[in-house]
This record gives structure tokens, sequence and C-alpha cells, in this order.
């Protein structure tokens, strides 16, 4: 399973010419990642799930 920081780290190799729109993350690296829809779908599932664990 990847975690979030691992796809977050990949969508920063992949995309880095990104258009930010004023949204981004600041990686253990100090490099800004701009924040993806993919990025929002993934922390809602993973919510979504602990919420049903609870």
């Amino acid at each position: 399973m990847t975690t979030a920081n691992e796809k977050k780290e990949q969508m920063t190799q992949d995309d880095s010419t990104a258009d930010f729109h004023g949204a981004a993350i600041i990686n253990s690296d100090g490099q800004e990642v701009p924040i993806t829809e993919e990025m929002v779908k993934q922390a809602c599932e993973e919510l979504e799930e602990n919420r049903k664990k609870s």
C-alpha cells in the first residue's frame, strides 16, 4: 500500500510545472507540492475508512 507521503512525492516528481492555484503543501524536503484532486479524494477515502472503524 502506498502511503499518502509517497503519493505526494510521486506527484511532485511527475509535475514540476504545476499550477498551484494557491493550494500547496510543503514536503519534508522543503518543496512546494500542489494539492491535487487525487490527493483530496485519497484523504477523504482514508477518513471514511477510519470513521467506519470507530
